[in-house]
């Protein structure tokens, strides 16, 4: 596929690649050779999340990062599900179409509930897990979330997410500590997938998944001791606005065994401490052989 006009290629120098799936192609980066690390994203980013660790890792491992549909440079169609769940099953293709083996698997936000469900049904094939500000359970008890998530799902959300595009313009800065780190040309390759209403369907309907996914999330969290034997390290933006500091604790508390770097970052720990986080990568997965 060719690169759109708006993408930087400095910041983003990686050679596309692509998989048809039934509901579209779907976009990903496969960069470096060795041990392979695959990433995944949540909203409203997409690969281009990911692309400091990209150049940093791929010296020396195989890197793999796909846009889920609805983002970034895969395809956005109008009648996909959109549901974690259909974004799980989608990032698990992926995986066996490259036939991938001994994965390290990254996941931050959604792409936590996305990607850690491949670790729980396939945990002999996932070596090491990387887990970045996310959640995998029901987020039911979330008052404030659940408020939310409600009242987004509802005709004046789905105006706002459509219409306003309020994912890339209005929350994803709220997921930064130091606000100089969302200069004003990467803002732009976050908001450029999302620029029509019908691109943005992606994000409002993980917007309303926070409530209506939550026995799926349930599901999940039901069977984390298949993580048990999985090595693990939290790496945490301390100061996140979109989600508690409490789910980090919710973790430790789950795996005491993990082990846990914090950073004086926001939600998006990977945009503001990118080579940090990815020296952080690197060396966990090499302590962890």
């Amino acid at each position: 596929m060719n690169s759109p006009k708006w993408l930087d290629r400095i910041l983003y120098p990686f050679a596309h690649h692509t998989l048809d799936l039934p509901a579209g192609r779907m976009h990903y980066v496969d960069e470096g050779q060795g041990d392979p690390i695959v990433f995944a994203h949540g909203t409203p980013t997409w690969s281009f999340v990911w692309r400091q660790q990209i150049k940093a890792l791929s010296r020396n491992f195989r890197c793999i990062a796909a846009d889920h549909l609805g983002f970034g440079l895969s395809a956005k169609p109008a009648d996909f599900a959109y549901t974690p769940e259909a974004h799980a099953d989608n990032l698990e293709q992926l995986i066996e179409h490259l036939q991938l083996k001994n994965i390290t698997l990254v996941v931050h936000d959604f792409g936590g509930p996305i990607g850690l469900p491949y670790a729980l049904r396939h945990p002999e094939n996932v070596k090491n897990l990387v887990i970045l500000n996310t959640w995998m359970w029901s987020l039911e008890e979330e008052k404030k979330i659940m408020k939310i998530s409600r009242f987004m799902a509802g005709g004046v959300g789905r105006f706002l997410y459509l219409q306003l595009g309020f994912s890339a313009n209005f929350l994803l800065p709220q997921g930064y500590h130091e606000s100089k780190h969302l200069t004003k040309d990467i803002k732009l390759h976050y908001q450029k997938p999302l620029s029509t209403s019908e691109n943005r369907i992606g994000t409002w309907m993980f917007a309303k998944a926070l409530h209506e996914s939550a026995p799926y999330f349930e599901e999940l969290w039901q069977q984390r001791d298949k993580l048990r034997t999985i090595k693990k390290l939290f790496v945490w933006g301390e100061k996140d606005k979109l989600l508690p500091v409490h789910f980090l604790e919710r973790w430790q508390q789950a795996f005491p065994e993990a082990k846990t770097i914090k950073y004086k970052a926001g939600h998006f720990v990977q945009e503001e401490r990118g080579g940090e986080v990815a020296d952080a990568i690197a060396s966990f997965i090499r302590t962890a052989v």
